[in-house]
């Protein structure tokens, strides 16, 4: 018996994608749809990084198929086109970079620049041009995980600086300008001058992402930020601690103060499994990242462990992301990091007609 095509196209069109949670139709992402006989070629562009995600989607819009008693082989072509965000009000999108990503948290100590650095490397995996801007002025991080310690960048033109590269990212932050050893002893508006000076000095090229790695707390440094820094959409880092979520609400409400949409949480630290016997076990509560997604409406974006392997890598300047990137430690990084380009994704949709079309194809 013949397949409709009409059918078909309203099939294919229903598909709800697990991280848009929207229709295919909905996020206008059908290119195409071709039926040779009992064949169909189906080109998908989606607005998130879309390298290794492919397989996983063609496997569940064949079941979907099925399901619709549509006997069909499908090859399915997935690409990406991912759009500038509309950024706060009387700030200017930094120029080159199509969407600035925050990734706060409440308090110190939850794991926050852990896990801005494997969000990166993810989008960077996925296919996405990838910058990171260290911007925790007192403790920063991210030369230690990319391994840059001691590396330094070069100025051109003695205006712009050229930002480090590690892993597929570019990066920038204070302590690769000045002595590790020494305690920057600042106060607050130098602070906030000079992480404007390193956004704005630093010659990103084009980038579809800058993740931007912020001080922990919500006090006038991370307000000021908040303010200055063209931001598309953050991320909320905590763990399932009761006073780690007190503060975590502390971050939400600064973002909202500023018009800053919430892309999610993710709640780090959630479970630990042991080395030796694979008990797991709780150390931290357990659910405390969900209650907070349900009570402010935005999403969990994951749920990643405490584990001895992610520690030791981001500390050996590999983080877990790029040390295994088919395991299962990176896997929670990964669906993560969809999950927030997804989120994004859907806030751009109305304007994506707007902007220039940038295509990054599967391999």
């Amino acid at each position: 018996m013949a397949i409709s095509e009409a059918k078909l196209r309203a099939a294919i069109d229903g598909f709800v994608d697990p991280y848009l949670k929207q229709t295919l139709e909905q996020a206008n992402a059908v290119r195409s749809v071709a039926l040779d006989a009992d064949r169909v070629v189906v080109k998908i562009e989606l607005g998130f990084p879309t390298i290794g995600y492919t397989h996983k989607l063609q496997s569940a819009l064949q079941r979907h198929l099925v399901a619709a008693d549509l006997d069909v082989a499908l090859t399915l072509e997935l690409a990406s086109r991912i759009v500038p965000h509309a950024v706060q009000r009387n700030l200017k999108p930094l120029a080159g970079v199509k969407n600035i990503v925050a990734v706060a948290s409440g308090k110190g100590g939850v794991g926050k620049s852990t896990v801005a650095v494997n969000l990166a490397l993810a989008w960077a995996a996925g296919g996405a041009q990838v910058g990171i801007l260290d911007a925790d002025i007192y403790g920063p991080s991210q030369p230690l995980m990319l391994g840059l310690t001691g590396q330094h960048p070069s100025s051109a033109d003695g205006k712009h600086i050229q930002p480090l590269q590690a892993h597929g990212l570019s990066a920038m932050s204070i302590g690769f300008l000045v002595d590790p050893a020494q305690a920057v002893v600042w106060r607050g508006p130098m602070v906030t001058q000079a992480l404007s000076q390193l956004l704005s000095d630093t010659d990103w090229g084009e980038l579809d992402y800058l993740v931007v790695d912020m001080p922990p707390g919500t006090g006038d440094i991370q307000l000021t930020l908040a303010q200055r820094v063209p931001v598309a959409g953050a991320i909320i880092v905590t763990t399932p601690q009761d006073i780690a979520l007190a503060d975590a609400r502390k971050g939400l409400a600064m973002f909202e103060k500023v018009s800053v949409p919430v892309l999610g949480i993710i709640e780090n630290m959630s479970l630990h499994v042991c080395s030796h016997c694979g008990h797991v076990d709780h150390i931290f509560g357990a659910g405390g990242g969900a209650r907070l997604a349900a009570e402010f409406g935005v999403t969990l974006l994951g749920e990643l462990p405490l584990d001895a392997a992610i520690r030791e890598q981001a500390d050996g300047g590999c983080p877990t992301v790029v040390a295994e990137p088919d395991g299962a430690r990176a896997s929670g990084y990964i669906e993560a990091a969809r999950h927030a380009a997804a989120a994004l994704a859907r806030r751009t949709r109305d304007r994506s007609a707007l902007f220039p079309k940038i295509v990054v194809e599967d391999t």
